[in-house]
């Protein structure tokens, strides 16, 4: 499906670990935090025994579940893990064979490349997937009886999409078609033999001409292909120039392929729009089945081929919309939404095996879970625990799969745990993979807490998740570090966070809360800060701080904030609005409204949808809402961290925020991540144990805070004296 989550980024857990302790109340005198020497672990035989707080190091040590696909008879589940590999510095993928009765597993692919994206074929005796061994990625099948897997492609491009046909004899896939670059004009055509020229200039027409991950991108159009399940030439099945994405489903018949895209010309400039489409495979020709102003995706066959669900939601031009689950008959007529008044949305979906119902995804106030919505509309949640596979912050998320006995596969985690492989059947979960076996028995990890708090704007309902320092003692006050999520439309929950654990390890309680805009609390909840962001989602986030305090937890005269993406608009907005705060980290933040709109890689989403306006229509709105026009209020120490290669909130944020900081003479530092994305900073467990080292170091420096002089001290405005914004 197709939802933005432009600046970030994504459980009632299993009984593995204790998750969620009661709010307790206070309170003793505060406890200074590790010192950033004292928290560096020792080395050889300076060691006195096992390292048992959680360090750096441990990042080169995680594993995490992801994509688990259950074989269509249940007995067997292929699921991606990813390691992190101290060698080359990044998370390495390999697909695993589980066994769903004994727990047995075995590695099946990725011993010499990363492997990814399995799926079964109809009949489970063979396994589909993209792997990278001998070069770029590939497709790959397995046969599951003999073992014996071959490379069926030698494409120029990576295939994405994977689906068999219901006779598992072809193979369809979306792959990128390479167009032409554009040009104007050309350099002399005498060049010298040997002579070495500069490179040819680069010329760029698409509205969107670089995208966060990518880099400036290759011209040309997603496009959908056909291979044989036993090798040779593929063929391409759609044309033109549009992309045409996955997921792809196929008819029960095998003459028909369903996708979704926007086949209109001006699709450049409407970054939400997509509609389904129908695609005759042996003809090529491409029937349009949903007509709404608004994004449909992710189509799905019944078991029985009358129906085709799909994800959507109409576009009213807000922030935020919950996407909806619909069904219609395989013309595209009789359209209807199912559960229209459940208040959640769907991200990711399956149909159960009688075709009366189907199995969603969705997040529940921070928590992920499986619901099962039936033709009829009604809901029955079935696995709960879900937890995605990153590492670094307690985002919302996961992945499911469906067997033909309706038993589910889904990766499940706690706090102190990462994803690992659960198997919901029969009225039972178990855990099957046990990934952190090592981490939970040699580290001593911080216990996360559910609080809450009325926000002292309107009462809205607040929640966040306390990480406390391992050996915390009840009453103890200690050092508290506010960490915002990005998104802003994401959420927090109770999920294991590298970040927060490295923090906590150093004597910090660290908060994690949802304010306003988050999701998973409604769409009400989430459209709060339509137009109005950053807004009063600062006095949310002021509450929550306001009542880790009042629970004895939180040392009032040492809190420090930080966040990233999203996190760091609120961050320098923050500390615009009050000085309580001894030192603040902005990472990957927006500073300025009108340059973010202009060189993001969203140009046609952030003015329409979070601005209601272009710049130059209303620029008093981008103004009132870009954390520069505070930074005259500015007096806390504050940190600017940035992926080098960040097109998401490009690197010209952070060095105008910087740069303000320095001409304003408030203590700062403009720290770049060599290489990163903006949804990559954390990607090289080097540099982001780094990353978070030295936001440990920033705070350490400013523990005392510190006193302008005179001649720059402005005095901004504390939390009591904020005026709401409408």
């Amino acid at each position: 499906m197709r939802k933005l989550a432009l600046l970030g980024a994504s459980l009632l857990t299993l009984a593995v670990q204790p998750l969620l302790a009661q709010e307790s109340p206070p309170s003793e005198p505060a406890a200074a935090p590790a010192a950033a020497d004292d928290a560096a672990p020792a080395h050889g035989s300076a060691r006195k025994g096992p390292e048992r707080r959680f360090t750096g190091e441990d990042l080169f040590n995680l594993a995490a579940a992801a994509d688990p696909q259950i074989s269509p008879d249940g007995r067997r589940i292929a699921y991606v893990r990813r390691a992190n590999d101290i060698m080359s510095d990044r998370a390495v993928s390999s697909i695993w064979l589980l066994d769903t009765q004994t727990g047995a597993e075995i590695p099946i692919a990725g011993r010499t490349g990363d492997a990814f994206s399995p799926r079964w074929s109809p009949d489970g005796k063979r396994l589909a997937y993209v792997s990278t061994e001998g070069g770029g990625a590939q497709l790959w099948v397995r046969w599951m009886d003999g073992g014996e897997a071959a490379k069926l492609t030698g494409l120029p491009t990576s295939p994405s999409s994977i689906a068999w046909s219901p006779d598992g004899r072809s193979i369809a896939y979306t792959m990128l078609v390479k167009d032409e670059a554009p040009s104007f004009g050309k350099a002399p055509a005498n060049k010298p033999e040997g002579a070495k020229w500069a490179e040819p200039l680069e010329v760029h027409e698409l509205l969107t001409y670089r995208a966060d991950g990518q880099g400036y991108l290759e011209p040309g159009f997603e496009k959908i292909f056909l291979v044989s399940a036993t090798g040779g030439a593929p063929r391409q099945l759609t044309f033109g120039p549009y992309h045409d994405g996955g997921p792809l489903s196929w008819s029960r018949d095998g003459t028909t392929l369903y996708f979704s895209a926007d086949r209109r010309p001006d699709w450049q400039n409407d970054p939400l729009e997509s509609n389904i489409y129908a695609l005759d495979v042996a003809g090529g020709a491409v029937t349009r089945l949903t007509t709404r102003k608004g994004p449909d995706a992710n189509p799905l066959v019944s078991p029985d081929g009358r129906m085709i669900a799909y994800v959507g939601f109409d576009d009213r031009l807000r922030a935020y919309e919950n996407s909806g689950l619909y069904v219609m008959n395989r013309d595209g007529s009789g359209s209807r939404r199912l559960a229209a008044d459940w208040d959640y949305s769907v991200d990711g979906a399956a149909w159960d095996a009688d075709g009366r119902g189907l199995y969603v995804q969705y997040d529940d106030r921070g928590e992920t879970k499986v619901a099962r919505i039936g033709l009829d509309g009604s809901v029955r949640t079935v696995a709960t625990g879900l937890a995605n596979s990153d590492f670094d912050r307690p985002y919302s998320g996961g992945s499911f799969s469906v067997a033909g006995n309706d038993a589910i596969a889904f990766t499940a985690g706690t706090p102190q745990r990462p994803a690992e492989v659960a198997l919901a059947a029969g009225g039972k979960t178990r855990t099957l993979t046990d990934l952190s076996r090592t981490l939970a028995a040699t580290k001593a990890l911080g216990e996360v807490r559910k609080i809450s708090a009325a926000s002292s704007f309107d009462g809205l309902a607040i929640d966040g998740w306390l990480t406390l320092p391992p050996g915390y003692r009840e009453g103890q006050r200690v050092p508290l570090i506010l960490e915002i999520h990005g998104g802003p439309f994401a959420a927090y929950g109770p999920h294991f966070a590298a970040d927060n654990q490295l923090y906590a390890a150093a004597g910090y309680a660290v908060l994690s809360a949802n304010p306003r805009g988050s999701t998973s609390y409604g769409e009400a909840f989430a459209n709060a800060i339509d137009k109005n962001y950053p807004g009063n989602d600062y006095f949310d986030l002021m509450s929550i701080v306001d009542r880790a305090i009042e629970l004895g937890i939180a040392d009032p005269d040492a809190l420090f904030v930080t966040g990233g993406s999203g996190g760091g608009v609120l961050t320098s907005w923050i500390v615009g609005k009050t000085d309580r705060f001894k030192a603040a980290v902005a990472q990957k933040p927006v500073i300025n409204w009108t340059t973010q709109a202009l060189t993001a890689d969203g140009p046609a989403f952030f003015g329409r949808y979070w601005m209601g306006a272009m710049p130059w229509e209303n620029q008093a709105t981008y103004w009132s809402h870009s954390p520069l026009s505070l930074i005259a209020n500015v007096k806390t120490p504050t940190m600017v961290v940035v992926g080098s290669q960040d097109y998401r909130t490009p690197v010209s944020e952070s060095e105008q925020y910087y740069t303000a900081l320095r001409l304003r003479g408030v203590p700062t530092a403009l720290v770049k991540v060599p290489g990163a994305s903006h949804g990559g900073i954390a990607a090289r467990p080097s540099q982001a144990a780094a990353k978070a080292s030295a936001i440990l170091a920033w705070f350490e420096k400013y523990r005392k805070g510190w006193t302008p002089p005179a001649a720059t001290a402005s005095t901004p405005s504390s939390p009591a004296s904020e005026s709401p914004q409408p």
